[in-house]
C-alpha cells in the first residue's frame, strides 16, 4: 500500500470528483494516476492560499483506491454507468458542470467536451493514462480536517507529489483517518471554489477552471 499526498491547490469539485458516491481522479496529477493501483491512498492537503485561509497542514479529501481503468475505458464506463461524470456545461447542477469525463474516445482521436479543462490541459491530461476510481472515501472540502502532529510528514508544499517517503506513516495514516468515526462516500464538505464558480456564467466557468489548472502546473 502507497500512500500519495500531495497540496490541493485548485478544490473546484472536478479533481478529484466526489461526486455521485464515486470520487474519481480523472484530470490532473498525471503522475499519481499512472502509477497508483487499487489498495493505495490518494490524500490531497490543503493549500496556504486557499479560499479557506491556510489549511496546508488540513486533509481535503482521502481515497482509497478501489478501481483503474484507463482513460477510455472509464469513458465507456460513464457512457454505460456513470453517465452524471460526464460535463454538461450548460446545467444549472453545478455536480454536472463538473464532470470529469471530459474525453470522448469514441473517434480515431480523444476528443475534448466542454468542461472545466481547455485544450492547454489536453497534453497533461491524457499523460495521465487512467482513472483512479473509489468508493471508499473521505470528502471535506471548504471543512478540512487537520492532521494529527505525527501525520504532519505527510505535508507536500510543493509542485508534485510524495509517495515513498510516506511508507513509514501509511498504517498509522490509515489507523487514524478510520478511526474518526467520518462519513464515508458523502461530501462533508463543499469544493472550495464552488461558491466563486457556481455564480459565473458556464462559459466562464470553464474559462476560469482551465486556467488556473494550467497556472498551478496540474
Amino acid at each position: 500500500m502507497t500512500v500519495y499526498s500531495y497540496c490541493l491547490r485548485h478544490d473546484d469539485g472536478a479533481a478529484p470528483n466526489p461526486y455521485w458516491g464515486v470520487c474519481t481522479l480523472a484530470i490532473c496529477k498525471p503522475a499519481i494516476r499512472r502509477t497508483a493501483s487499487v489498495g493505495d491512498w490518494v490524500v490531497g492537503l490543503g493549500s496556504k492560499r486557499s479560499p479557506c485561509g491556510d489549511i496546508s497542514s488540513k486533509l481535503v479529501y482521502a481515497m482509497h483506491v478501489t478501481q483503474v481503468l484507463t482513460m477510455k475505458e472509464y469513458d465507456l464506463y460513464c457512457r454505460k454507468s456513470l453517465g452524471k461524470k460526464i460535463p454538461d456545461s450548460q446545467s444549472s447542477d453545478f455536480r454536472k458542470r463538473m464532470g470529469d469525463c471530459i474525453y470522448d474516445f469514441r473517434g480515431p482521436r480523444p476528443r475534448l467536451r466542454a468542461s472545466v479543462h481547455g485544450a492547454g490541459n489536453r497534453k497533461t491530461d491524457l499523460s495521465g493514462r487512467n482513472v483512479l476510481l473509489s468508493d471508499y472515501f473521505y470528502y471535506f472540502g471548504n471543512k478540512p480536517v487537520e492532521l494529527p502532529d505525527d501525520l504532519r510528514a505527510l505535508i507536500h508544499g510543493t509542485q508534485g507529489h510524495k509517495s515513498g517517503a510516506n511508507d513509514r506513516y501509511a498504517p498509522r495514516f490509515v489507523q487514524w483517518i478510520e478511526g474518526q468515526g467520518f462519513r464515508k462516500n458523502v461530501l462533508l464538505g463543499q469544493p472550495q471554489l464552488k461558491k466563486n464558480l457556481a455564480a459565473v456564467k458556464p462559459s466562464a466557468c470553464r474559462q476560469l477552471s482551465s486556467k488556473r489548472h494550467v497556472e498551478i502546473g496540474h
